[in-house]
């Protein structure tokens, strides 16, 4: 625990800082780029490269580390092995996005923009390749050199921005993709030297195996992706009340605002899965399981309260333009928590080798948000679009609880997490009452959220923290 602690601060401070620093330039797009739904092509087009990442990378990475940490197969060889697989898969996309990208940009509704699709795209490639090298860091325990290398890109991205659209003045879609290809090709030159296999060799039949135990995670990964960004690909074909472009800006920027939650998510998972396999080998593993569930979600539901509690300052990360769209704020972070707590359960099909459990509830996922997006948009616009998101992952993270519980029970503090879950229900209300009817001044309001975190931060360390033994630690 206290090694997953400690790899989970250094991802975890990368992923803060570089979500941060990319928080910057929200303002700057919602700020600078002339309409509302120029920034919604921008959101719409990001959703589309989300789904082909995980197209173009089918399952390897998650493969990688269930191959490399078993006795009966070499590491070495199943990462050169990995490695050159996704090397050719890449290669051969970016090769065809080349050839093709007009007739796909008009698929996609932007007949003469054809280059923003080809850029997005061959980014896109390059990330795939990408992510076996940075699975590769992770596996050696190079939490160091896997945040400087993600920093990089970060602060990369942020200089081409500034320079393109603060500097030169060159306020244009075009711009932002330009930088993300840019610093996304620089990032990965950097990488190679670090993860450059070395011994081992390329093997076909580990590369069946591999992708036996990985094409299924294909599907569960489609479809786990298509219930994170469906909402933003389908939005501008299912909305019917004006300009569709311009209502998925202000989605897709106000989604933003509750991306601290998913910053949290991410650095746990990039500590949490390799410590998981590699903890499948110690007797003791389940109860390792259970704690660090009950203290992702313990952490997790205390950054719900603070950006709630807070939303009249994260508000100032868009411009007041989207701001009729901070209501979805809380359904996006309770979606984060359910998304959460559906990753940490995953594993024991993934440690049972049962992937197609995870593929049944990714599908049942995908087909509660599709129906609800497309009963709902037409109705309600974006809120059937971060409602179904919500619903989808509360249903699949119940159906992944009690099979799992059937299938490889894990003792979870269901009493404390349970416990949890009622004070900070029963904060939100308290919070929500007063603004309702009795408190209206913006910064009483949030000296009132201050006081109710601070009850949350007082069971928290009487329960599960006590400030005594922290102390005697430390000392």
């Amino acid at each position: 625990m206290k090694s997953l602690a400690k790899d989970t601060a250094i991802y975890g401070l990368s992923s803060i800082i570089g979500k941060f620093l990319n928080y910057l330039l929200v303002p700057l797009y919602t700020y600078v780029l002339a309409r509302t739904d120029d920034y919604g092509i921008v959101t719409n087009l990001y959703a589309w490269t989300a789904l082909l990442l995980v197209l173009l990378t089918y399952g390897m990475e998650t493969g990688f580390f269930r191959f490399a940490n078993r006795e009966d197969y070499n590491a070495k060889t199943v990462y050169k092995t990995a490695y050159g697989t996704l090397l050719v898969s890449s290669a051969l996309f970016t090769l065809l996005i080349v050839i093709f990208h007009q007739p796909v940009a008009n698929l996609l509704g932007y007949p003469d923009h054809a280059e923003f699709v080809e850029m997005m795209f061959a980014t896109v490639a390059i990330d795939a390749f990408a992510c076996i090298p940075f699975a590769y860091l992770r596996y050696q325990k190079r939490p160091l050199v896997f945040a400087g290398l993600k920093l990089l890109f970060v602060l990369l991205n942020i200089g081409f921005n500034l320079l393109f659209l603060v500097v030169l003045g060159k306020n244009d879609v075009f711009y932002i993709f330009l930088s993300n290809i840019l610093a996304t090709t620089i990032q990965t030159l950097c990488l190679l030297p670090f993860t450059l296999p070395k011994g081992g060799r390329f093997d076909v039949q580990v590369l069946r195996d591999m992708l036996r135990y990985s094409l299924p995670l294909l599907v569960l990964g489609v479809a786990g992706i298509m219930n994170q960004t469906l909402d933003r690909i389908l939005f501008p074909y299912l909305y019917t009340g004006g300009d569709a472009q311009a209502q998925l800006g202000i989605y897709g920027a106000c989604f933003k605002v509750a991306m601290v939650m998913m910053m949290f998510t991410q650095a746990f998972r990039y500590a949490y899965e390799p410590f998981v396999f590699a903890k499948h080998k110690d007797r003791q593993s389940v109860e390792a399981y259970a704690d660090a569930m009950k203290y992702y979600i313990i952490f997790s539901y205390l950054i719900l309260l603070g950006v709630i509690f807070y939303l009249d300052i994260f508000r100032y990360i868009v411009s007041s333009a989207y701001w009729e769209g901070l209501k979805i704020v809380p359904v996006v972070l309770w979606t984060y928590v359910f998304q959460g707590i559906y990753f940490n359960l995953s594993f024991w099909y993934k440690l049972t080798d049962e992937t197609k459990w995870g593929a049944y509830f990714s599908l049942i996922g995908l087909g509660i948000t599709l129906v609800l997006q497309i009963v709902g948009v037409p109705l309600i616009g974006y809120w059937a679009s971060c409602g179904s998101s919500m619903v989808c992952y509360f249903v699949i993270m119940l159906l992944s609880f009690f099979i799992g519980q059937k299938k490889a029970p894990i003792p979870y503090d269901l009493k404390r997490i349970g416990a949890y879950t009622v004070l900070t229900i029963g904060l939100l209300a308290v919070y929500y009452a007063l603004r309702l009817y009795y408190i209206q001044n913006m910064w009483l309001l949030m000296a009132a959220g201050t006081l109710l975190i601070g009850i949350y931060l007082y069971v928290l360390t009487k329960k599960d923290f006590p400030l005594s033994q922290l102390i005697h630690r430390k000392l």
